[in-house]
């Protein structure tokens, strides 16, 4: 085996964790490498999210993220939590920001469909989920919980 082949091997074991964390749903715990304190911000930040406290979550999640600026979870959740607050340019900067660090970020897809969805753009939210059944074809909870509020959005619509 050449040295080449042997550090490809190596690089692809060592940065395999930190990939699939960048690409676990908006629930993850933030890669091992993450400074103690802010892997404290962010369990915290989590801890707010879950009780809907989404001004007390957005300032801990910017920390993550100014420490880490390439913590897609850490931008999924300032997306969603700016979306809670109503500051929707500011959510669609964040999920714009996470997408491009990691474009299969599921949790970013849903989130940002739903925001598309609060602005009345039913097209770019079924953007959305088109993109989360190509990463989901057997099915996953943001496609479906993405599909549910599609689903109703357009109910809602008809009915008017």
């Amino acid at each position: 085996m050449s040295s080449k082949s042997l550090w490809a091997g190596v690089l692809t074991l060592a940065l395999s964790p930190a990939v699939m964390a960048a690409g676990s749903p908006s629930t993850s715990r933030p890669p091992p490498a993450a400074p103690a304190a802010h892997a404290n911000d962010y369990e915290q930040g989590v801890k707010a999210v879950q009780a809907r406290d989404f001004q007390r979550a957005l300032p801990l999640f910017q920390k993550v993220a100014q420490a880490d600026p390439r913590n897609a979870d850490a931008w999924n959740y300032i997306g969603f939590s700016q979306r809670k607050l109503k500051h929707f340019d500011e959510s669609l900067a964040a999920y714009q920001k996470a997408l491009a660090l990691n474009p299969n970020h599921k949790g970013a897809l849903e989130y940002m469909g739903e925001l598309y969805l609060d602005l009345g753009d039913m097209g770019k939210a079924r953007e959305q989920l088109a993109k989360l059944h190509g990463l989901c074809p057997t099915g996953c909870s943001e496609y479906d919980d993405l599909n549910k509020a599609v689903t109703a959005s357009q109910a809602t619509q008809s009915k008017n």
